[in-house]
This record gives structure tokens, sequence and C-alpha cells, in this order.
């Protein structure tokens, strides 16, 4: 049983943020790229932190799971049970740019 606090999108969009504005990296950790998936999931590492997320024909749409460094954990159906997906909170700009910065991965 895990005793641990899930993550909440608040916690995981400041990740994606900070990708979004270059003071985290990005780094993918599946075996295909943004651009071959197209439309599925793609996991990403960024600074200890394992992200998967849904590219839906080169957009990204949500995030599927995450999994912090300390273990902690949150998948989608607990953000929808919550009201938002991480996703749902970055602006038009920080969205397009982690989509740029997904697709040059």
């Amino acid at each position: 049983m895990n005793t641990k606090p899930a993550l909440t999108a608040r916690e995981v969009y400041q990740v994606l943020k900070d990708v979004a504005l270059g003071t985290r990296t990005m780094h993918r950790a599946s075996q295909q790229t943004w651009n071959e998936i197209y439309n599925g999931l793609m996991s990403v590492e960024i600074d200890g932190w394992l992200l998967t997320l849904f590219n839906d024909g080169g957009t990204l749409d949500y995030c599927e799971d995450c999994r912090a460094h300390g273990g902690r954990v949150e998948t989608v159906e607990g953000w929808q049970r919550n009201g938002t997906d991480p996703v749902e909170l970055l602006s038009g700009w920080e969205r397009e740019h982690l989509e740029r910065l997904l697709s040059a991965l």
C-alpha cells in the first residue's frame, strides 16, 4: 500500500512549465520519438521525474501518469477525479513550446 500522498496536477504542471521556461531539462525515455508516435504515449524524464504524455496527432493532449523522484505517483484517473489534468493548466505559449521541445527530442 502506497502511503505517500499523490502528486497534484499543480505540482506536475510546475515541472512542465519549468521545462517550457528552460529551467529544467527534458529527455526522451521511450524508444520512439514524438513524431514517430504521432498518436500514443511517450515517456519523458525531467530531473528525476518520469512523465508519460499523450501525443494526439502531434499535439500534447494530456499527462497519462507521473512518478516523482521521491516515489510519489499519480495518474490521469486521479487528476480527473480532482477536476483537472496538468496539461490543462499550461498557458497556450507553454503548451506550444513544450510541443516544439517534444518534437525535437
